[in-house]
């Protein structure tokens, strides 16, 4: 870690993403808080939630198009600061009618469309090929824990100070993030396919065909699709914990942290060993044992089980996460990365908005426990069914494209 971490541009991308992360994730939490306090109405929450998730999924093929077309070190030092200046409309705007927030909350899901794909490219492009995969999982280790302070931090600011100075502390630590860049991190120019002049419409479907073609990438993120579509269960912790464990409120705080502890002590450990020469296989696995564990969490009645299956959930997600990242980062030609992780981000938006109402209605049918149990049984069934449709990414080595 220490050698990697003499990299200076390296050191300024974990300063730029820890900032953003940390910024972004009190974001998600303050506003929501904001607008019920405003409101007193769940249905708030609901548009909250929509006004961001729309501009966020309409648009991520063309950020991941744009991300391809123009210097990323540019975009990504444009998209921080334009969430600043959110952010601080926000702190403007506190007070006036919900309809503003809602508006500066469509903006912000309209530039993480663009800010993810740039980032990823620009990751790519500065962390040193011969050590990308104890690279990438320092970067998620430092994300991992910027998103775990983001909520606390913001709450608690948000409570002392009151809302307009929490959004200008955002807003402060985003300008950061976008200094970090463009002070720390050498200008680079546009990628290498920039002279296709092709137009956005053909090259997002280029990107497209380039995904569903490559056994590597379309298997990756199917599993990552299916596993958090039927195996994800953090929507149901609430009534998990209230009608079935017995417990207050704050045991759904335990089981949210024990999952990121687990996650975030498998990057730690990735940053030394690297799962590398058989990545493919460690990414089946680490799947499996998330469904593994999904059946033990929805199986048990114990906080302290539940808790100890998160923890291992959480920890076979955080493997899941790094070789997924990796294989974005190498599987893909440096002048398609952001169209790829474009790709990449619709599958996850998707996914998170579509698993908690799949999670819903399985438990309104089924029952809370049986809907997490029956998830995870589903979350093994699609790894075995990759794990022998997708030969290539089964025998997936990383270290051979680390050596390319």
């Amino acid at each position: 870690m220490i050698r990697l971490l003499a990299h200076a541009e390296l050191r300024a991308f974990l300063i730029s993403a820890a900032c953003a992360s940390l910024a972004e994730s009190a974001l998600a939490v303050v506003l929501g808080v904001h607008v019920y306090a405003l409101t007193h109405d769940p249905l708030a929450l609901a548009m909250l939630g929509l006004v961001e998730a729309v501009p966020a999924i309409a648009l991520v093929l063309v950020g991941g198009h744009v991300a391809d077309r123009v210097s990323r070190w540019r975009l990504t030092v444009a998209a921080r600061m334009a969430m600043a200046a959110l952010a601080l409309a926000l702190a403007w705007v506190a007070a006036a009618d919900v309809a503003l927030l809602y508006g500066v909350a469509f903006g912000i899901g309209a530039i993480r469309a663009f800010e993810e794909p740039a980032a990823t490219g620009l990751e790519a492009e500065i962390l040193p090929r011969e050590t990308m995969m104890e690279a990438l999982s320092l970067v998620a280790s430092v994300g991992r824990v910027a998103g775990l302070s983001g909520p606390v931090l913001g709450g608690i600011a948000y409570e002392i100070a009151g809302p307009r100075p929490t959004f200008i502390a955002a807003g402060v630590l985003l300008g950061l993030a976008a200094a970090a860049v463009a002070l720390g991190i050498r200008a680079r120019p546009a990628p290498g396919g920039v002279g296709d002049k092709s137009g956005a419409l053909a090259s997002i479907a280029e990107g497209l065909r380039f995904v569903f073609a490559s056994q590597i990438l379309i298997g990756s993120m199917a599993l990552d699709l299916f596993a958090v579509f039927f195996g994800g269960a953090a929507g149901l912790f609430p009534a998990f914990v209230s009608d079935v464990l017995h417990e207050g409120p704050a045991a759904v705080g335990l089981l949210r942290a024990a999952a990121s502890g687990g996650a975030l002590v498998a990057m730690l450990v990735a940053t030394r060993y690297p799962p590398r020469a058989r990545a493919g296989l460690a990414l089946h696995l680490a799947v499996a044992g998330f469904g593994v564990g999904i059946i033990g969490f929805g199986l048990s009645r114990d906080l302290y089980l539940c808790m100890a299956a998160l923890f291992f959930v959480g920890a076979c997600d955080g493997v899941s996460v790094i070789v997924r990242r990796a294989i974005v980062r190498m599987a893909a030609p440096d002048h398609m990365r952001g169209r790829v992780s474009s790709v990449r981000g619709l599958f996850l938006n998707a996914t998170n908005e579509l698993g908690s109402f799949e999670s819903g209605m399985a438990a309104a049918w089924l029952g809370i426990a049986p809907a997490i149990w029956s998830g995870g049984i589903i979350t093994l069934l699609v790894a075995a069914a990759t794990f022998r449709l997708a030969p290539q990414l089964r025998r997936l080595d990383l270290g051979a494209y680390a050596r390319r």
